[in-house]
């Protein structure tokens, strides 16, 4: 069992961010998808897929902020041994990778899919 300890997110989530933003211009969308791939990368660097990334998954530190974010939400996350070596199905309908609804052998490149 393992628990992540993790500051105060008060800014709530990008996805309902982006609901109440309604549209962000090219430079803010730009710098937020970029700290979206750095908190993926550090995952899979480690050896981890976090296997559900989604907007609802990456938390802003402040509501007057974008420029703060978090990855959250490791319930599926697993360490991958080597390439192709997951076989569980999980993530979100509309963000899961097509390997894994395949049901075929998948890794940390599924993230990517998920990201878009």
């Amino acid at each position: 069992c393992y628990f992540l300890v993790m500051e105060l997110m008060s800014g709530g989530d990008l996805f309902d961010r982006i609901g109440k933003k309604k549209s962000y211009d090219e430079s803010d969308a730009r710098d937020l998808c970029k700290k979206m791939l750095e908190s993926m990368a550090y995952c899979h660097d480690h050896s981890i897929a976090h296997c559900d990334m989604k907007p609802k998954n990456l938390l802003l530190r402040e509501e007057s902020d974008d420029a703060f974010i978090k990855l959250a939400d490791f319930g599926f996350a697993t360490r991958v041994y080597g390439p192709k070596s997951l076989t569980k199905q999980c993530g979100t309908p509309f963000f899961v990778a097509p390997e894994i609804l395949l049901r075929s052998p998948y890794d940390q490149q599924a993230d990517m899919w998920s990201v878009g």
